[in-house]
């Protein structure tokens, strides 16, 4: 039998989290019958501006769990720069380590949503164009956990991150890595597989790790990684998560039923729940991934990537409804 657990709002959650990555505003665009086509106009029922970035929206989505985070990026000296920066502070993210350029533009990514998926459409910006020089590698003293994000649009960052993973470890910091989607569709880019033996735990999309694997069969492709990667935590979209070790184990958790209306972020969302259960919170496995399925349930609940990610109370509540069978 699993040892028995506290419950997540019993739990110690004073430990610091280091996100490092892009930055962007998101236009969120729904209620639509299709996609659009050229030649053609196409009515939208819902529109509005939020805090984009799939590393911001995961670092928002430990704030709201009270984990005491600070964020690095780079915004521009621009209106939407200023709208990500205010967004960020009003969720109590640090912002002290934000680097501000006024020579390039904030990014911003339009997403066009529909209740099971969504289509994108992003300028970079200042997206791509943090560089490690600007980092402040002090960021790292205290903190116990460092995530980094959208790993194939930190066009400046890439090439030294492993500069950044040794930094981590060498101050007693553990590592996720959330790739997301190659908008090149290369995916190995010469230097990915290598990082991730500096990364102890690796979190793609079922896509993500078949196709960085080059096997098409997710739990093959996640048991390769993980000859890579002590931890591989693969999200399986509506079918819940899986994860395998070093050991070649695979564990499986299904995922919630919602009556999901935006899934812009579930992903990120599954992050933060996963980094503060697992990391923070130390809970096993099996149980990390069913907190981290719930969380990137029920932040489709609503508009944007943040708009309905879950407090500790909520989650709670949220799972007492749904015990495991």
């Amino acid at each position: 039998m699993e040892e028995k657990r506290p419950m997540i709002d019993d739990l110690d959650r004073r430990n610091r989290v280091v996100v490092i990555g892009e930055l962007n505003a998101d236009m969120i665009v729904g209620g639509m019958d299709s996609l659009p086509l050229l030649g053609k106009e196409l009515i939208a029922r819902e529109c509005r501006t939020v805090l984009g970035s799939s590393s911001a929206i995961c670092a928002s989505g430990m704030a709201h769990l009270g984990v005491s985070v600070d964020y690095v990026g780079k915004i521009g000296n621009d209106d939407r720069g200023r709208f990500v920066q205010n967004a960020l502070e009003l969720l109590n993210i640090g912002t002290t380590h934000l680097v501000v350029d006024p020579e390039i533009a904030t990014g911003i990514t339009i997403s066009l949503t529909f209740p099971a998926d969504r289509a994108m459409i992003t300028y970079l910006g200042s997206i791509s164009a943090l560089s490690f020089e600007e980092i402040d590698l002090s960021v790292l003293m205290g903190c116990h956990h460092l995530h980094v994000g959208s790993y194939y649009l930190q066009h400046s960052l890439q090439p030294r991150l492993t500069e950044l993973f040794s930094a981590a470890h060498d101050a007693g910091v553990s590592v996720s890595m959330d790739t997301g989607c190659d908008p090149d569709d290369r995916w190995r880019d010469g230097r990915l597989v290598d990082l991730l033996e500096l990364v102890d735990i690796f979190l793609p999309n079922e896509m993500e790790a078949c196709a960085i694997a080059g096997i098409d069969s997710v739990e093959r492709a996640a048991q390769w990684l993980a000859t890579r990667c002590p931890l591989v935590v693969v999200k399986l979209g509506v079918e819940g998560a899986l994860a395998a070790d070093s050991s070649g184990r695979i564990i499986r958790q299904a995922g919630f039923k919602v009556d999901a209306v935006d899934t812009t972020g579930a992903g990120d969302s599954f992050d933060a729940g996963f980094v503060y259960s697992y990391v923070i919170c130390g809970l096993s496995l099996s149980r990390a991934l069913r907190v981290a399925n719930a969380c990137g349930a029920l932040s489709t609940l609503g508009y944007g990537g943040t708009a309905a990610q879950p407090s500790v109370q909520e989650l709670d509540e949220f799972m007492r409804r749904h015990p495991e069978d």
